[in-house]
C-alpha cells in the first residue's frame, strides 16, 4: 500500500499557498497601474506628454518604414550634399548627400534607448541607495547621504563632461555619464520615503511576527515606494535625452551612431546655420526639445496623480 509523505504534502501545500498569494499580489499591481494608467489619461497634461512620448516610440520602431534602410548602410541612396527641402528628400540633404529625414527618424532610436538605459540604471542605483540608507539609518544613512549630498552638490553638465572625456566617446560611456549624476535625486525621494515607511504600524507588525528585513524591504517597502520612482524614472528619461544630446553636439557620444546631438554638431561645424539651411539643424533639435517635453509632462501628470497634496493646489 503507497504512503504519503507527510513532509512533502506540506511542503506542496506551502508553495500552493506562496503561489496564490504572489499573484494576489501580481493582481494587485496591474489593477493599480491600470488605475494610473486611466487617471493619466483623463489628464491634459498627461494624456499630450502621452502622444508624444508614443509617437515618437512608434517612429523609433518602425524606422525602416517611415524612412527606408538605415543612412549609413550601403543600401541608402546618398544625393548631392546640402540639398534644400524637396519631394525626394522632406528635409533635404546633409553634407555628405544622406536624407536628412532618415537621419532624423534613426535619431530618435539612439536618443530613446540611452534616455531609458541611463533612466534604468540611475533609477536601479537610486532606488538601492536610498533603501539601504533609510531603512538601516545610523552610521549607513549618514554614509550614503553624504555621497549622495557630494553628488548633488557637483555641477552636473561639467561633471558628465569630464567623466565622458576620461571614459572616451562611446554608447556605455554616455549611459554612465549620464547615470552617474542622475541617481542622488531618486536616493534623496527613496530615502525620505523610507525615513516614512518604516515607522508605520504595518512594519512593527512585520518584524513582531519574525520577517527578516529582506523580506520587509520587498514585500512592504518597494510596492509602496515603487509609483514614485516611476513618476522619477520618466523625468530622468527626459534628463538623460537632453544629455545624450548635449554630448553628441560636443562630440562626447557615440560616432559610429546617428544621434539628434550629432546632426546638430555636423551642421554646426558645416556653417549651415549662416547659410540659412534651418532644415539642417532645426528638425532635431525640435524634435530634443519636444520629446523631452513629453517625458517632462507625462512626468509632472504622474507627480500630480501620486501625490494628493499636489492634487489640492
Amino acid at each position: 500500500m503507497a504512503t504519503v509523505d507527510a513532509g512533502s504534502v506540506q511542503t506542496t501545500s506551502g508553495r500552493g499557498r506562496e503561489w496564490e498569494i504572489w499573484k494576489g499580489r501580481a493582481l494587485l499591481y496591474l489593477l493599480r497601474l491600470w488605475e494610473i494608467f486611466r487617471k493619466l489619461l483623463r489628464s491634459r497634461v498627461g494624456f499630450t506628454g502621452l502622444f508624444i512620448v508614443v509617437g515618437f516610440i512608434l517612429l523609433a520602431a518602425a524606422a525602416p518604414f517611415f524612412a527606408g534602410p538605415h543612412p549609413n548602410s550601403r543600401e541608402a541612396f546618398r544625393d548631392t550634399p546640402l540639398l534644400a527641402p524637396s519631394l525626394t528628400h522632406f528635409l533635404g540633404t546633409d553634407w555628405q548627400g544622406r536624407d536628412l529625414f532618415a537621419l532624423v527618424v534613426y535619431g530618435s532610436q539612439v536618443s530613446l534607448i540611452v534616455g531609458l538605459a541611463a533612466s534604468f540604471v540611475s533609477i536601479v542605483v537610486g532606488t538601492a541607495v536610498g533603501l539601504v540608507g533609510g531603512y538601516y539609518g545610523r552610521i549607513v544613512d549618514q554614509v550614503l547621504a553624504r555621497a549622495t549630498d557630494f553628488f548633488l552638490v557637483i555641477p552636473w553638465l561639467p561633471f558628465v563632461i569630464v567623466i565622458a572625456a576620461i571614459l572616451g566617446p562611446g554608447f556605455w560611456t554616455t549611459v554612465i555619464a549620464i547615470a552617474v549624476v542622475s541617481w542622488p535625486s531618486t536616493a534623496r525621494i527613496v530615502r525620505s520615503q523610507v525615513l516614512s515607511i518604516k515607522t508605520r504600524p504595518f512594519i512593527t507588525r512585520a518584524r513582531a511576527i519574525g520577517a527578516n528585513d529582506l523580506h520587509i524591504l520587498r514585500s512592504h517597502v518597494v510596492p509602496v515606494i515603487a509609483p514614485l520612482v516611476f513618476a522619477n524614472a520618466v523625468l530622468t528619461v527626459s534628463v538623460a535625452i537632453f544629455t545624450e544630446s548635449f554630448l553628441s553636439f560636443f562630440g562626447l557620444g557615440d560616432p559610429t551612431t546617428v544621434s539628434w546631438g550629432k546632426i546638430i554638431q555636423e551642421a554646426y561645424d558645416h556653417q549651415v546655420a549662416f547659410g540659412g539651411m534651418w532644415w539642417y539643424f532645426g528638425p532635431p533639435g525640435v524634435s530634443v526639445s519636444v520629446l523631452v517635453l513629453g517625458f517632462s509632462m507625462v512626468s509632472y501628470a504622474l507627480e500630480e496623480i501620486l501625490n494628493p497634496r499636489l492634487r489640492k493646489r
